[in-house]
């Protein structure tokens, strides 16, 4: 809600009294909830919006990045034979939440023109997102959700 805007006398500002209301999402450590893959790369599985990022160290022991397809495959091995379950881009997946990550990403001021031009590449690859959970696929029931439906 907007209330009316007032400049005061000696400031050129304008003033609004603002009413808003916010959801704040804070998940708790150990905490079972399902994302979306966004992306794999050789650090791990990423995911998009709230989704966690799924580190190498955290995923099943028997898991292997697939560098020609960009996707993590869990090599299951059962009586019947080894089958490879892949975690494509889009899949749903459940993972436990093990750590969060918050990061200032406050701006850090003006600078000269010389720096903006000679770093703006290199703004682009350290952005980060400011807030991110780290989460974790090795336990039984967790990974895509189409490895544990009955069919």
């Amino acid at each position: 809600k907007l209330e009316d805007s007032y400049i005061f006398p000696g400031d050129g500002a304008s003033h609004t009294k603002v009413h808003f209301r916010y959801v704040v999402f804070h998940p708790f450590l150990d905490e079972i909830l399902i994302g979306e893959i966004k992306s794999c790369s050789q650090d791990g599985v990423h995911g998009c919006c709230l989704f966690p990022v799924l580190p190498v160290s955290v995923l099943h022991p028997w898991a292997a990045s697939d560098e020609a397809e960009q996707v993590w495959v869990w090599e299951y091995e059962t009586e019947e034979g080894a089958h490879d379950l892949y975690m494509d881009i889009g899949e749903e997946i459940r993972f436990r939440v093990m750590d969060e990550t918050f990061v200032d990403t406050s701006p850090t001021g003006p600078s000269s023109a010389e720096a903006s031009t000679s770093n703006a590449t290199e703004e682009v690859q350290k952005k980060e997102a400011p807030y991110t959970l780290v989460g974790s696929i090795s336990e039984p029931g967790l990974g895509l959700l189409s490895w544990w439906t009955n069919s």
